[in-house]
């Protein structure tokens, strides 16, 4: 059998600490090729770039693996990895290993997650890997475990449904603390948010983001329970928006169709 072609891409930047520690994970499982951003996205969500021109270079960051840096956003590195680098679709795609949560509400805003679903899309088997913990030296040693099982496992399966996704979140515990893999959905949760007005040095106002995270589920099948309590959160999750509920009720309830 050819080599598995492994992309990895992420939203922290090229020279983030959780990319390394993914390259590292998995470079024995295919070859890999990193395409990243050549600075942090985090916050961009699905964006793409059409209003200036993408830089493409490549870098010498990890040794024996070809690595590229752009200028744009998580999602325009897996679109410029299939069409510029590899010039077909990869076996799979892994972005992250993300500094900080991607669970419930969050997979909205995230870069990492926007890069693998653009992936997904695409049909390729995808996974983002996210960690509990956004300091700069977090230690990602139990993450880089879970990160190899998951892939291998993804890699052998057979007969896996096209443009399988799945957001992976990994508590920030040494791996002997983690009870295990847990596969959930998405909890019900948004960020109550405020905008702190502040001054600039010219006395004009600028606002600053803050805010705090609310779970509004209680259930113990969620991501965030599972994350709460000690477990890897596993959330298969896909880019068909449509409320299949609303729909049906639509369908039944409302007569301005016919």
């Amino acid at each position: 059998m050819s080599e598995k072609i492994i992309l990895i891409t992420n939203d922290d930047g090229i020279t983030a600490p959780g990319l390394r520690y993914l390259v590292e994970a998995v470079k024995s499982l295919g070859k890999v090729v990193v395409v990243a951003p050549d600075s942090p996205q985090s916050g961009m969500g699905h964006a793409i770039t059409i209003g200036v021109p993408l830089r493409l270079y490549p870098v010498e960051i990890f040794e024996g693996i070809d690595a590229y840096q752009s200028s744009g956003t998580p999602v325009d590195c897996v679109k410029l990895a299939k069409d510029k680098i590899l010039h077909r679709a990869p076996d799979i795609c892994l972005s992250g290993i993300n500094h900080g949560a991607n669970h419930s509400i969050n997979i909205i805003y995230s870069g990492t997650m926007s890069a693998a679903m653009e992936a997904a899309i695409e049909g390729i088997p995808s996974i983002g890997f996210s960690l509990l913990d956004y300091r700069f030296e977090a230690d990602f040693s139990a993450a880089q475990q879970i990160a190899y099982r998951l892939t291998q496992q993804m890699l052998n399966t057979d007969n896996l449904p096209k443009g399988s996704l799945l957001n992976v979140n990994i508590p920030a515990l040494p791996m002997e603390q983690i009870k295990g893999i847990k596969i959930c959905r998405q909890a019900h949760a948004k960020w109550v948010e405020e905008f702190d007005e502040r001054r600039d040095p010219r006395g004009e106002k600028y606002y600053w983001l803050t805010g705090r995270f609310q779970s509004l589920d209680n259930g113990q099948d969620t991501d965030v329970w599972a994350l709460e309590n000690g477990y890897v959160s596993v959330v298969p999750t896909h880019f068909d928006l449509t409320n299949y509920q609303l729909k049906a009720f639509l369908e039944n309830h409302w007569n301005i169709f016919t």
